[in-house]
């Protein structure tokens, strides 16, 4: 059996992927595409796997856990901070469909052209579902919110205000700070924020 999708399947029976439609964008958007080549024989480990620049295409059970946590919806505008190899990027894209928008940013020049070929196998540049950006993001993206959805795979030393700024009424910001992932959620008359500590991830350039 394909590792990948028995990895998937391990995920399903530990309750960390629950979700129908994130599901279904785990198995059709596969880890491989977004792996180097002299990495392939890694994809199915639950591990983050090292794809150059000192960043890495993250641990499947933490992408799994964060896109849960995010829950991202048909039609969506999400913004993705730190795309790396593309695979968020490709999965909130196939999330979104065709009346949703990815806006991609990763200030890596080299992981951003990598992780820009990858999206494009899918062909979701082309047909408009992913716009990617080859520049920093540390302060979101003024020019394209406000976002349904943020999504952040790098570790941030903390949450800059602009992000929560950038997020629509009834929204959602998953973000690494430090050794934790955070859930905020934004309503018209509040903002929560929830903590899930024991997390490593590389930090955020």
């Amino acid at each position: 059996m394909d590792a990948y999708l028995a990895l998937i399947d391990q995920l399903i029976d530990k309750k960390v992927l629950k979700t129908p439609h994130i599901i279904e964008a785990f198995r059709a958007v596969h880890r491989k595409h977004f792996l180097p080549e002299q990495m392939a024989e890694g994809v199915g480990l639950d591990v983050p796997l090292p794809i150059g620049s000192g960043q890495t295409n993250s641990q499947p059970y933490t992408v799994a856990f964060m896109l849960e946590l995010l829950s991202p919806k048909p039609g969506q505008n999400v913004l993705d901070i730190g795309f790396g190899s593309g695979w968020t990027s490709a999965l909130l894209a196939y999330i979104v469909g065709r009346k949703g928008k990815v806006y991609a940013f990763e200030v890596v020049r080299q992981l951003c052209e990598f992780g820009k070929k990858n999206i494009e196998k899918f062909g979701f540049i082309r047909q408009g579902r992913v716009k990617v950006f080859c520049k920093n993001a540390a302060i979101g993206s003024a020019e394209f919110a406000s976002f349904d959805r943020i999504l952040v795979s790098a570790a941030a030393k903390s949450l800059p205000d602009q992000w929560i700024l950038q997020l629509a009424t009834d929204a959602r910001l998953v973000a690494p700070v430090k050794h934790s992932i955070w859930l905020v959620e934004k309503h018209s008359d509040k903002i929560k924020r929830k903590e899930y500590p024991g997390f490593s991830f590389v930090p955020l350039v």
